[in-house]
C-alpha cells in the first residue's frame, strides 16, 4: 500500500496563495541564485524558514505585496505547516551545481 498524504484544506486562501507564489518565484531557476546569495549573508541555514523570514530574505528577492513574514503570520498553523513543507520540498530541488556552490547553507548544524 502506497503512502498517500492527507489533503488539508487551506483556511486563508488569498494570503496562502500570495506567499506560495512568492516562494515559487524566489526559488525559480531565474531567481534562486540571488536567493542563495542573500540567504548566505544571514549566517542562517537554508532549512531555517522562519529565521529567513525574520531576516526578510524573501522580500529582498521577490517582494510579495504585504511582505512574506506578514503573510506567513496571517496564516493559521495548518497553513503555515503547508507553506513550510512547500518551501522545504522546493529547496531540495535546487540544481546540484548551486547546492554544491552554497553547500555551507545546506549543511546540518
Amino acid at each position: 500500500m502506497a503512502f498517500i498524504q492527507a489533503q488539508i484544506p487551506v483556511a486563508k486562501v488569498e494570503a496562502f496563495t500570495r506567499l506560495k507564489d512568492a516562494l515559487a518565484q524566489t526559488l525559480s531557476p531565474a531567481q534562486v541564485e540571488k536567493f542563495l546569495q542573500v540567504a548566505d549573508g544571514t549566517g542562517l541555514r537554508i532549512r531555517d524558514f522562519e529565521g529567513l523570514l525574520g531576516k526578510s530574505v524573501f522580500d529582498k528577492v521577490v517582494a510579495p505585496q504585504g511582505g512574506a513574514q506578514s503573510l506567513y503570520q496571517q496564516l493559521p498553523a495548518s497553513d503555515q505547516g503547508q507553506i513550510r513543507e512547500f518551501y522545504l520540498s522546493q529547496i531540495e530541488e535546487v540544481a546540484p551545481t548551486l547546492r554544491g556552490k552554497y553547500r555551507k547553507l545546506y549543511q546540518y548544524s
